[in-house]
């Protein structure tokens, strides 16, 4: 009997550990490391909602957008967790489709989509704003809100498969550079 509580205790205090090894990690913006470590012990933590939120915002900040896909369906026992699956959601479609339309050419403007704050949703809605047009190498964009945010999003062509890339300027000065395919 003492063993089983020694273990059942040892067990909590693991999983605590882990996710509070998560949020610190995500305090400190270290997105990459949230959603590999999310990754690793996912199957352990997939009840757990709060743990499932936070791989999925660290694989969000991390650009591993296709990583959503699970969590998505995994959040929907709380209000909050069904709003994080919705805002995962809106951002996973809005890249899929800003990918179909610029490899395929498919036509975009019919669409009106929530959006978000997220870098994507902002060059997503700046695309469709275009309307339709002839495609071209790359496109610039001006942030709405700040003059001197904007957005450079082309095609990276690879011989296994293209990415689309959206840089981020503040000025002339690169400030991130997001990569998805």
């Amino acid at each position: 009997m003492k063993l089983l509580l020694l273990v059942i205790v040892t067990c909590n205090l693991y999983a605590y550990n882990i996710k509070q090894n998560l949020f610190t990690l995500y305090q400190n913006k270290k997105y990459e490391e949230v959603c590999t470590i999310g990754f690793n012990n996912f199957q352990r933590y997939k009840k757990d909602e709060e743990f499932v939120s936070l791989y999925a915002f660290g694989c969000l900040h991390s650009d591993y957008i296709d990583r959503l896909s699970i969590p998505i369906t995994m959040l929907k026992f709380s209000k909050e967790a069904r709003a994080n699956s919705a805002y995962f959601a809106v951002i996973m479609m809005q890249k899929k489709l800003l990918y179909h339309a610029l490899i395929d050419g498919y036509e975009l403007s019919q669409y009106v989509l929530p959006s978000t704050d997220y870098i994507l949703s902002k060059v997503f809605d700046l695309y469709v704003q275009l309307g339709k047009h002839k495609p071209r190498t790359f496109y610039l964009f001006n942030d709405p809100t700040d003059k001197k945010l904007s957005y450079k999003l082309y095609i990276s062509k690879d011989e296994r498969i293209s990415k689309m890339i959206i840089e981020e300027y503040y000025d002339t000065i690169i400030l991130k550079r997001h990569i998805y395919w």
